[in-house]
């Protein structure tokens, strides 16, 4: 392939990395040895202890919808949403939030400073046609950082 593999990110669910903590590790180092960005999806969602956080090679930790549709009416929500972006930070991880669906929960997770986001409130899933379209609009109007 002609892709470079500094430009591709594989997702993995928490669930399957927790199936055998030992060879997930042993694969992600792999895949982290060829320069390819670690995700860890559904973060918060299964039965990973925060301890293996430091043994996984993981360049993005994604939270879980089920965290943020409750933003900003539960508290507690709030509270685990701001403390998992703080220690992903902390750990040099990026942090996506997904399931973003309101302009509140967007105004929320900015502040709180999470990296990026998905959620219907940004796109909703796009054909290629309307991906096309959506990415010729947004860069004449909404220059990239």
């Amino acid at each position: 392939s002609k892709i470079d593999p500094l430009n591709l990110e594989l997702e993995i669910t928490e669930s399957i990395i927790m199936d055998d903590v030992e060879a997930a590790i042993k694969i992600m180092a792999t895949v982290k040895s060829r320069g390819i960005h670690l995700a860890i999806d559904d973060f918060g969602t299964g039965y990973s202890s925060l301890a293996y956080l430091k043994r996984f090679p993981i360049d993005v930790l994604k939270v879980d919808r089920s965290f943020v549709m409750d933003i900003p009416s539960d508290k507690t929500d709030m509270a685990i949403t701001s403390a998992v972006i703080a220690m992903a930070h902390k750990l040099s991880m990026r942090v996506v939030a997904e399931g973003i669906e309101t302009q509140e929960q967007l105004d929320f997770l900015r502040d709180n400073g999470c990296d990026d986001g998905q959620g219907y409130l940004l796109s909703r899933p796009l054909t290629l046609p309307q991906l096309h379209h959506f990415l010729v609009n947004h860069s004449k109007t909404h220059p990239t950082k």
